[in-house]
């Protein structure tokens, strides 16, 4: 649900994933929303971008609604299985084969520790 509030949009359960960044290229902060990746705000400091990137997201989820077209769902509520498939060269597969059994763990061990995540 969205609602307009003091001329500002703002959604009454927003969950979406924002992030904050400087942009070298135009010299200010940038809000963006990773559900919304088209979408970008600029402003000449974190909290304006925020807010700003919130702002448009929420008009942008009104506008959406109004055309009966689909809303993305927040990365926060989605269920994940903690299963993907990841595609390599052959050379790459085979060499992690074997050091998953130079270190006599599975694939699937070894590729988890490598990304942090034992």
């Amino acid at each position: 649900m969205v609602t307009k509030i003091k001329g500002n949009v703002q959604t009454e359960k927003d969950r979406y994933t924002y992030r904050v960044t400087w942009s070298v290229e135009d010299q200010e902060y940038m809000g963006l929303c990773a559900e919304f990746p088209s979408l970008s705000w600029l402003a000449n400091n974190p909290e304006a971008a925020l807010r700003g990137i919130r702002d448009i997201v929420a008009e942008a989820v009104l506008d959406m609604q109004s055309n009966n077209e689909p809303i993305p769902e927040p990365l926060a509520t989605k269920r994940y299985s903690g299963t993907f498939t990841v595609r390599t060269l052959p050379d790459v597969h085979k060499r992690l084969a074997i050091q998953a059994a130079e270190a006599k763990v599975s694939i699937n061990r070894l590729v988890c520790s490598k990304l942090g995540i034992e």
